[in-house]
């Protein structure tokens, strides 16, 4: 029960250290583009209808929400997994595609939290 705790904790925390760059020398870590997003939403609402925006923020609420049950459930931390991992995959890929360091050596935690709480839940079945 606690080692599943903490693998979700872990999950969540290196699901915020992405790290993204794009043209014209700007870049950012998840949490702070999410937070950008978040505080603009009253002059653009429909930029957290994306896709690319709206899945992962599920499923770090999915995440989260199984670290305050008595139980955390199995159910939200794969789901939550499943939508956060798109992203960070996507991520993975731009990092290598582009040759570039940083990009993947932030996805690179979160990618290996993922293959532990995957493992992790095998072996209590």
């Amino acid at each position: 029960m606690r080692t599943k705790r903490i693998l979700n904790l872990c999950l969540l925390l290196s699901s915020l250290a992405g790290y993204l760059e794009w043209s014209g020398n700007q870049h950012g870590f998840l949490f702070q583009l999410e937070y950008e997003l978040i505080a603009k939403t009253n002059h653009n609402p429909g930029a957290l209808l994306h896709p690319f925006v709206l899945l992962p923020v599920f499923g770090q609420l999915l995440i989260l929400c199984s670290l305050f049950q008595k139980k955390p459930g199995r159910v939200l931390t794969l789901i939550g997994l499943a939508c956060l991992g798109l992203l960070m995959l996507m991520i993975l890929l731009v990092g290598i595609l582009t040759l570039n360091s940083k990009i993947v050596a932030s996805a690179l935690p979160f990618i290996i939290t993922g293959i532990f709480v995957l493992r992790y839940n095998r072996k209590l079945n």
